[in-house]
């Protein structure tokens, strides 16, 4: 591009190369106006860096106009905004006011097209500004470095005000612009090929470390350029951190974007990977359990968490409490040990670009073979969990996003270590800078690799940490890789300062059964080396020097609940009869054959709920009937004769499948789900049938069908099932039941079981119609609790009407999973409970004592409570609670 001059004689946007695959790239001012830095704008988007680094424009002009030469992206359909690329691939956005997309594009006018060549200067868009004024939020224009190669702002002329055409910024741009040379040789009006698709985002935890790794892993085998585009944002589809700096949530709406030769097949590809789950069961919000929330003090508000206050350590013999989150449950005792972290100081000024690149690239081959070496170890030993982490880890080592940030800054003249610190150091800001609890934990994740790799690039490998037996590693935060290579058998427990529940740390400890608290504040960082503690993160309480008694206390404690766990895992192969001799029937929830192997080894008498959708959801096509029958039976013979109820497909609305095209809804919650989907779709639901029948032994499966609220439903289902059972030859009736979900199934229950042969409820769904409040709303989740007197009642209104007809009733929803609702659930009439596997011995043995009279009088008596926290302190402090704790010990 040439230096050509445009009325003030001023040079238009230019890209010149200086070597070394650097370009410079001067941005020219697109309004008339006072230039700001972007910490003055009112908006944290811009404000916080999210979208890119720039400036902002506050306009007395009226028009917008090209800050360079280059190709017009994407024109916002509010006509508010527009994304320009240089011919050096940087992608720059201008988004005219603040909030002006609710105008809805009054008051602009687009004087150019997507795909169009435009040269610095042209008018791109001309607005109301005395319309702005009065209806949007400011004037405020941001410009913002969006996208493309790494770009480093060298020059920016801030505070002063500017002439359209006059030199605004100046950029220190990665890379020839080789890539994009292509757009320059267009002719005007011509278009790349492009393709977009919707998507809702079906992760339960949002979008974080791993998903977005697997993510990144989609979109890199494709020529295209990927974006993930959200709430006004946009991200680079190939990097994991971009991602995740979007902050998305379980239940958002985003859009796949591309741009190229493959464009199509990169939006499908990575569409379909996030509708399945990206690596992780995909959930529809309405069946999400609550997630847990950190202290605010666990997430800070700004780019950098708050230091700590320095305070005295606890004197020899004082004792304290300190309240913390549970990370991973458990008791322990031990001594303090404490864990400091290796400092590595940083060269201010490097070797030369071509040296620092040399060290870059030689550090991060050197934590990317630990990492393999990691991730091959916990393949070996199963632990899956510790390799997808460290999977993870390794994607993010080879993030692009990362790695042009790190490069720009090394070719500006930076050290290698200031480089990878800055660039690492940002990202993680970005993150905690959502206010996301989750997002903020992936942080942690950033200065893991961070420091791993500046002591490669110290030639330094991270020290082992000798512990002593029985130690409890106390911490500011506790890394990944610290935590792994710690040695599980002397590490009793930990606490941290810092840190969430649901961080890569917690994950790890739970796999290990090593108990955890975190989130503990500056009072953590007050206990000295081999103090005496108690550490119970069952409830999220860290005893700092307790007195003698109580630590005799805790280790008759710790053994009875030794001898109490193994007494109760002894027993639970043993069939649930209560004292009076009613039995209970307790089986377990399988997701898979596995979970089915876990159950039976815990004392489940059968399987109460196989959810089919792990066949259907991680795939192109639906599986075939066959597939799907050995699938079955292999869950049939891993539960060696024990019962198996089979529920049919559970998807649609807001759980899609890429082979089911479904219309849009509005409220997927109370859309096509469930048996809707399969009366939608017969040949799918007949397909499963077919396959179910096919199960040996004859007798074995029980056929279930979810999100039942009519009498019809279940009929039109018995009618099929019964063609293909005559089809098939297979003489022997079928057990069909319903799944009680919907307040209409639990209220007509007398007229369900004329049809269906058992009834089981799913609390999660129905505590969450009944109390018409939606389980992915995270202010609502605290006061969503199945103990709900309303609920209790549809409970009981269910088995009576089943009874009625002579039919059983169970609980497969979460609420059977709870030791201490079990009593209360037998109460109301319910004889079959399908819990998780570790849950079932201590459910047994809860039932074991007590008579079905006890458990009767008690739900009498929780149907007359008030709220769910009424019949939780009534369990309390019954004494038929007393007898359910004795029971469960």
């Amino acid at each position: 591009m040439g230096g050509s001059m445009v009325g003030n004689g001023t040079p238009t946007g230019t890209a010149s190369g200086n070597g070394g695959g650097v370009t410079r790239l001067t941005l020219l001012a697109p309004l008339d106006g006072w230039a700001t830095p972007l910490d003055e704008v009112p908006d944290p988007v811009f404000a916080q860096r999210m979208m890119g680094e720039g400036l902002a424009l506050d306009p007395t002009g009226a028009t917008l106009r090209a800050p360079c030469d280059g190709v017009v992206l994407t024109i916002h359909r509010a006509r508010h905004a527009v994304t320009l690329r240089a011919d050096c691939g940087v992608e720059i956005l201008m988004h005219v006011g603040l909030e002006t997309v609710a105008l809805g594009g009054r008051g602009f006018t687009v004087h150019v097209a997507e795909g169009a060549l435009v040269r610095a200067g042209d008018a791109l868009i001309d607005f109301d500004m005395d319309l702005l004024a009065r209806e949007a939020k400011s004037l405020l224009t941001p410009l913002i470095v969006a996208g493309g190669p790494a770009a480093t702002v060298v020059e920016a002329r801030t505070g002063a005000p500017v002439r359209a055409g006059e030199v605004l910024l100046t950029l220190l741009v990665q890379g020839d612009g080789a890539a994009s040379a292509a757009a320059g040789e267009r002719t005007p009006g011509e278009r790349t090929q492009s393709a977009e698709q919707s998507v809702v985002l079906p992760l339960v935890h949002g979008l974080h470390a791993r998903p977005s790794a697997v993510l990144a892993a989609a979109a890199k085998p494709y020529a295209a350029a990927v974006f993930l585009a959200a709430q006004g944002r946009r991200a680079n589809a190939k990097s994991a951190v971009a991602a995740m700096s979007l902050g998305l949530r379980h239940g958002d709406a985003l859009t796949v974007l591309a741009e190229g030769e493959d464009a199509a097949a990169a939006v499908a590809a990575v569409a379909t990977a996030i509708a399945a789950g990206l690596g992780e069961t995909p959930v529809a919000p309405s069946e999400a359990l609550p997630v847990p929330s950190l202290p605010s003090a666990a997430v800070p508000p700004h780019d950098e968490p708050p230091a700590l206050e320095a305070q005295p350590p606890f004197a020899p013999g004082e004792t304290a409490v300190i309240r913390a989150v549970t990370a991973a449950p458990g008791l322990a005792l031990g001594r303090a040990f404490r864990l400091q972290e290796e400092e590595v100081e940083v060269p201010a000024g490097g070797l030369g670009a071509d040296a620092e690149r040399q060290a870059l690239a030689a550090a991060l081959d050197r934590v990317r073979v630990r990492l393999a070496a990691a991730v091959a170890h916990a393949e070996e030993t199963r632990q899956t969990q510790r390799r997808d982490i460290f999977q993870a880890h390794l994607a993010i080592l080879d993030d692009p996003d990362l790695l042009d940030e790190a490069q720009a800054a090394i070719a500006g003249g930076e050290a290698a270590g200031s480089a990878w610190r800055a660039a690492t150091d940002r990202s993680a800001a970005a993150l905690r800078a959502l206010g996301n609890p989750r997002m903020a934990e992936r942080a942690a994740d950033l200065i893991d690799l961070r420091r791993q790799v500046m002591l490669a690039l110290a030639g330094r490998e991270p020290q082992p940490v000798i512990l002593p037996q029985g130690a409890i590693l106390v911490a500011e935060e506790l890394m990944p890789s610290q935590l792994s290579n710690l040695d599980a058998g002397r590490l009793a427990g930990f606490c941290t300062a810092r840190g969430g529940p649901t961080s890569h740390v917690a994950i790890l400890a739970a796999s290990m059964g090593v108990p955890a608290l975190v989130a503990g504040g500056a009072a953590v960082l007050r206990i000295p080396d081999d103090a005496p503690l108690i550490l119970d993160a069952d409830r999220g309480l860290l005893h700092v020097q307790p007195p003698a008694d109580d630590l005799a206390k805790l280790e008759r404690e710790t053994a009875r609940r030794k001898v109490v766990a193994e007494a109760n895992l002894k027993a639970a192969a043993a069939d649930c009869v209560m004292a009076d001799g009613t039995r209970i029937e307790v089986y377990t929830n399988v997701g898979k054959v596995a979970d089915a192997v876990k159950g039976v080894a815990k004392g489940a008498e059968g399987c109460g709920l196989l959810r089919t959708e792990f066949l259907f959801l991680d795939r192109q096509t639906a599986p075939d009937e066959d597939e799907q029958a050995a699938q079955y039976q292999a869950v049939a013979t891993a539960l060696a004769g024990r019962p198996l109820i089979i529920r049919t497909l559970d998807v649609g609305g807001d759980k899609p499948l890429p082979y089911l095209p479904l219309p849009r809804e509005e409220n997927p919650i109370l859309g096509l789900r469930g048996v809707r989907i399969g009366l939608r779709r017969p040949e799918i639901l007949r397909t499963q049938l077919r396959a179910i029948l096919r199960v040996r032994p004859v007798g074995q499966c029980r056929i279930m069908v979810p999100m039942v609220a009519t009498l019809d439903e279940v009929r039109a289902v018995r009618d099929m099932l019964d063609h293909e059972r005559e089809a098939l030859g297979h003489a022997p009736p079928v057990q069909l039941g319903v799944m009680v979900e919907t307040p209409a199934a639990a209220v007509t229950a007398d007229q369900l079981a004329t049809e269906a042969d058992f009834l089981s409820i799913g609390t999660n769904d129905l505590t969450q119609y009944v109390l018409a409040m939606d389980r992915g709303n995270p202010d609502l989740a605290a006061r969503l609790d199945a103990l709900h007197p309303a609920v209790l009642r549809l409970i009981r209104q269910t088995a009576e009407g089943a009874a009625k007809h002579g039919r059983w009733v169970g609980v497969c929803g979460a609420l059977a999973s709870d030791p201490a609702a079990a009593p209360l659930l037998v109460g109301l009439g319910v004889t079959e409970l399908s819990a998780t596997p570790p849950t079932i011995p201590d459910i047994k043995a809860a039932l074991r004592p007590l008579d079905k009279a006890a458990c009767v009088a008690l739900a009498t008596e929780a149907l007359a409570q008030e709220s769910a926290a009424a019949v939780r302190s009534l369990l309390a402090r019954t004494g038929l609670a007393v007898a359910i704790t004795e029971g469960a010990a």
